[in-house]
């Protein structure tokens, strides 16, 4: 075999030297890449009835690619009814120093924005009313680190009024009971107030603060006789057991139609509801914490707004003797027979 001349070997020599170089290299990139970002999400879930929203924002963040453990990790907490306890959960969120905060109904959201003003983390709400609630500038710009997803309140409260006058057009009162505390109820009973004057009806309110309360007003000052039926406006009454089941209650043994959103206590069922699922409402969130986690300021993205739908329980209405009319079947989003 022929030797290799000097000149040769010199050249092996550089591509050897040159080929460690580039696999040095190609090994210290490799050692220093930064590894894909995991954005930690804050859940606060503000109110069993609406626990599924989780589920909802989860599925929709998925659709966009976020795996949860690889790219996101959710830290999901439930609390009652009780504005200590949402403020307590979103303190502890600002003080895990999350990437974002999820959370709903609009009390917890009113509350997760106090909490996380000033901080720097973005909060996106669902299932929230914001009319009348400070919770955000406007739907075009909500301004501060704030948004999400609206609940349309008193469209709803408007469509339910609808309804139940088309169930029962022979009425000429119709109860609304609820908790006035809850600031989400004052702007849609001042919604329904013109609405039942130019339909021809009297709106009879019955403000209550608790189950107590609300069993005894509509035992000692509810004109039963004169009532065609009762409508709910969003709020705590029918998704609190204690009193949605005082209502339900009081609704089958008058056989009364009632719409709105409320616990199926012991079988008793509603008559319609006009309302919003949840899932999708949080689904809808989904996309703005998307356009945030990739650097969109939160108050710069606009509100959006959940869909309503209408629901029939005409097996109800059958054993209240009410007739359905045709024309508002057709309406229906779902009919339960």
């Amino acid at each position: 075999m022929k030797a290799k001349s000097a000149s040769q070997k010199r050249t092996t020599h550089r591509w050897a030297i040159f080929i460690c170089l580039v696999a040095l290299v190609l090994l210290t990139v490799g050692c220093g890449a930064k590894k894909p970002k995991v954005y930690r999400v804050g859940v606060l879930s503000g109110l069993d009835f609406l626990a599924d929203s989780t589920d909802g924002f989860k599925a929709g963040m998925a659709e966009l690619g976020y795996v949860e453990g690889e790219n996101i990790t959710y830290d999901v907490q439930e609390s009652p009814v009780d504005l200590a306890a949402y403020q307590s959960v979103a303190q502890q969120f600002v003080a895990d120093e999350v990437d974002l905060i999820f959370v709903f109904p609009s009390e917890a959201s009113i509350e997760a924005k106090k909490v996380a003003e000033g901080t720097g983390i973005p909060v996106v709400f669902s299932y929230a009313f914001i009319e009348g609630m400070g919770l955000v500038d406007s739907i075009r710009e909500p301004g501060g680190n704030v948004t999400g997803v609206r609940y349309p309140g008193p469209d709803i409260a408007l469509k339910r009024l609808e309804v139940m006058l088309e169930l029962v057009p022979e009425a000429t009162h119709i109860l609304v009971p609820h908790i006035p505390s809850y600031p989400i109820v004052v702007p849609q009973i001042e919604a329904l107030r013109p609405a039942a004057k130019a339909a021809g009806v009297t709106l009879v309110e019955l403000p209550v603060a608790d189950a107590a309360e609300l069993e005894t007003a509509l035992q000692t000052k509810v004109e039963v006789d004169s009532i065609g039926g009762i409508v709910l406006v969003a709020g705590p009454i029918g998704v609190l057991p204690d009193t949605a089941g005082v209502l339900s209650k009081f609704a089958y043994d008058h056989k009364l139609p009632m719409g709105g959103a409320v616990l199926p206590i012991e079988g008793r069922e509603i008559t319609f509801d006009v309302g919003v699922t949840s899932f999708d409402s949080a689904k809808l969130a989904a996309p703005l914490a998307d356009k945030i986690l990739k650097g969109t300021p939160a108050g710069t993205i606009p509100v959006v707004s959940a869909e309503s739908y209408l629901q029939i329980n005409y097996r109800v209405a059958q054993e209240m003797g009410i007739t359905v009319p045709e024309s508002l079947l057709a309406q229906a989003t779902e009919v339960i027979r």
